[in-house]
């Protein structure tokens, strides 16, 4: 049996979403805990949250692998009554280690926003975005955001209801004519505002991402287009079951004998009244 430690299953993960392709502002990687730390019991969740962390320390969890980092900039003390120090403590009380897979998980093929673009029915997809740093293969595979086509013509309505339903959201937020008819799209996993411009110059005619600001809305809508805003959380709670779907058989094929769980009490922190 392999004795298996945190550096190597930061290995594999670096095998599936290369840390270097994260974006420079990012904290992706070890978080929390020592590399040498052994791991027979992983779980997987979206956020690093007081919550998470008592229930692993409940089910003796040894490795949390998250998507969003617990720090994206850095502290100048650590209070244990607020976080993240709150987190910090209960891992460190229980020796569990701490790994995110954040923009990496995002860019790479295969990852979150070719996940996402299948959940709702995208083809022939393709990065709107390119990471001026990436060449060959990585170049034309990986990077932010997709482009694809839908497999049918809808409205933006149609196609808004056809999202909701696919990923059991309670609500979205649409821009411009409901009526427009939609074959082309572009995707963006979490925050896609970034991705505003590039939207508006490309092929496509709708925007499905989360987090739209009110004049990231006004400048879509003066250029005819549209957008659907499934939230933040609505886009990336997947990134549990890609994260399953990719580690099982990637232990497997390593010899390790880890047991994978997933975290599934997670939910958006909005609600609508």
């Amino acid at each position: 049996m392999v004795m298996v430690k945190i550096r190597d299953i930061l290995a594999l993960l670096n095998e599936i979403a290369p840390f270097n392709l994260s974006e420079d502002w990012d904290n992706s990687g070890l978080q929390i805990g020592s590399l040498n730390w052994k791991v027979k019991k992983v779980l997987i969740g979206l956020d690093v949250s007081p919550t998470l962390l008592n229930f692993a320390a409940n089910e003796n969890v040894d490795l949390i692998i998250t998507h969003h980092p617990l720090m994206l900039s850095g502290e100048k003390f650590i209070n244990f009554d607020r976080m993240p120090g709150k987190v910090i403590e209960i891992a460190a009380k229980n020796r569990i280690g701490i790994i995110s897979l954040h923009t990496n998980i995002d860019k790479v093929s295969g990852g979150l926003n070719d996940y996402f673009a299948s959940s709702i029915g995208l083809k022939r997809t393709s990065p709107i975005l390119i990471d001026p740093s990436m060449s060959g293969l990585d170049k034309e595979h990986n990077g932010i955001g997709r482009i694809g086509s839908l497999g049918e013509t809808l409205t933006l309505k149609e196609l808004a209801l056809q999202i909701k339903e696919k990923l059991n959201l309670p609500y979205l937020r649409l821009v411009g004519d409901v009526d427009m008819t939609v074959k082309t799209v572009v995707i963006c996993t979490g925050s896609g505002g970034s991705l505003i411009e590039e939207f508006i110059k490309s092929r496509a005619n709708v925007f499905i991402t989360g987090d739209i600001k009110y004049h990231e809305a006004r400048q879509v809508e003066e250029c005819s287009k549209g957008i659907i805003d499934v939230g933040h959380f609505g886009s990336e709670w997947m990134v549990i079951d890609l994260l399953f779907q990719r580690l099982t058989p990637a232990f497997h094929e390593a010899g390790f004998n880890i047991e994978l769980i997933k975290y599934k009490e997670e939910k958006d922190p909005f609600t609508i009244v």
